[in-house]
């Protein structure tokens, strides 16, 4: 029986999630399917311009994986551009990961996802609402663990902090 697959860790999730071509509708298109962690290979290779050790070190993967990942959401976008499918962004084996922060106001350390700084959304500190959160874990590594609403709907904590 095979091992199930570990999860990737992904900091970036789009609001966008399908592109197509124009000119004709949806429904009348094939699709390929590009996984979050797909995504995130490309965004950290071909966006940020990383090299791959530094890629797969902050999706926490071996580097052959890391490979493998990109080379499969290459693959995807290559064959969707030249058959000209539309391009649907979901699911995959992953986690968000988390940013460790300490509000400006008040000094509090929290933990908020790390997607909502690439939305530039920020996060709201969990004690007293500011939100001039700095990030204070600079080794992706500190971060990923599950996160939940903190008290009163505001920010995020670890499930560690109660």
């Amino acid at each position: 029986m095979a091992r199930p697959p570990k999860r990737r860790r992904v900091e970036f999730v789009p609001e966008v999630t399908v592109f197509k071509p124009a000119g004709i509708p949806l429904i009348d298109m094939e699709e390929e399917t590009l996984l979050l962690e797909e995504l995130e290979a490309l965004r950290l290779k071909d966006l940020e311009g990383l090299e791959q050790e530094e890629c797969a070190d902050r999706m926490q993967v071996s580097r052959p994986t890391f490979q493998r990942v990109l080379s499969s959401a290459r693959e995807k976008v290559s064959r969707a551009l030249v058959e000209g499918k539309a391009i649907r962004i979901e699911g995959g084996t992953y986690r968000l990961a988390a940013w460790r922060l300490r509000c400006g106001d008040c000094s509090y350390e929290f933990e908020a996802p790390a997607a909502m700084y690439h939305r530039g959304a920020g996060a709201a500190c969990p004690r007293c609402g500011a939100r001039h959160g700095r990030r204070i874990d600079e080794d992706p590594r500190a971060a990923g663990r599950r996160m939940r609403r903190g008290r009163c709907g505001r920010g995020w904590e670890t499930d560690e902090e109660g």
